[in-house]
């Protein structure tokens, strides 16, 4: 403990210690000295999410004055410490008050333009995305697909697929069309999702030895028949997507659904002749299976 006495000069300023003004023999009954207690220092942790919110200001604070100081704007602001207080006895109150508001506005200004860009550049990190179905590729169908952010939780996808060959006289002609809207849980491009698709397309399948029975469709009929039409259907589907680095994911999905189909068929895989025309079926069961490489924006 001991006595500290603040010169005249020096009244205005606001000091964070605490005490008791008092007169003092030495000082005279016209000065004020100021006697300090000091306090026993007790460490109290702060809350994390107290900590993690102060370090995050004193950190734009900093960044600010230093963008400020850089551009030569706070040249004409008062810096409230001893020396300006020396040098700024005669401004009045007001004026300073004005002076500190004016300070005080233009860096809420540079925080809400410094935050707005580290959140546009989130947003476009994470923006969209083109992928290919590793699975569908080997079947030689490559599939492509592009998805792109509608909110921070939700995307669209928009999926096309291809086979316009057949290899060793087996038809497994067609291509695809399937757009679909996903939900994320955690956020968009990462962790578990939910997704809704339609889809539609043409097809040409024949000379396919099976025995595969499912859900009602006779698959088996595609070893000694062609069948070639259209097809429409929609369905829901799960996946997952892994987070590799900051570029690349790889996503699991699969989907069920309904499709009907309207269809001719043929004897053979490559006859002409119609056997029956017009059929139509509702497929039930699995829609989508993908194992996905993907590359963000």
């Amino acid at each position: 403990m001991g006595i500290k006495y603040l010169p005249p000069s020096l009244k205005p300023a606001k000091v964070s210690v605490r005490g008791v003004l008092l007169h003092s023999p030495v000082t005279g009954p016209s000065r004020r000295g100021f006697v300090a207690f000091p306090l026993p220092e007790v460490a109290v942790p702060p809350p994390p999410l107290h900590g993690a919110l102060r370090s995050a200001l004193l950190a734009i604070h900093t960044i600010i004055a230093l963008l400020a100081k850089k551009l030569g704007i706070l040249k004409n602001f008062i810096r409230f410490n001893v020396s300006s207080d020396l040098s700024s006895r005669n401004r009045s109150c007001d004026s300073r008050r004005n002076v500190e508001t004016t300070h005080m506005r233009f860096k809420i200004l540079l925080a809400g333009v410094l935050l707005g860009l580290l959140s546009l550049c989130e947003v476009r990190a994470q923006d969209a995305a083109v992928k290919t179905n590793i699975l569908s590729d080997i079947a030689l169908s490559p599939e492509v697909s592009a998805e792109v952010g509608l909110a921070p939780k939700w995307t669209f996808e928009l999926t096309g697929r291809l086979n316009a060959w057949d290899v060793n006289d087996h038809y497994w002609k067609h291509w695809l069309v399937m757009p679909e809207g996903r939900y994320w849980f955690c956020r968009r491009f990462s962790g578990h999702f939910v997704g809704a698709h339609i889809l539609g397309g043409q097809y040409n399948f024949g000379n396919l030895d099976n025995n595969i029975k499912f859900l009602g469709t006779d698959f088996s009929k595609l070893s000694d028949e062609r069948h070639q039409g259209w097809m429409f259907g929609a369905g829901v589907a799960y996946g997952y997507s892994w987070i590799l680095d900051r570029r690349w994911n790889i996503e699991a999905e699969i989907g069920l659904g309904w499709v009907h189909t309207i269809y001719d068929v043929y004897p053979c895989a490559k006859c002409g002749t119609k056997k029956l025309s017009g059929k139509h079926h509702n497929y039930f069961g699995p829609t989508k299976a993908a194992i996905n490489l993907i590359y963000t924006f």
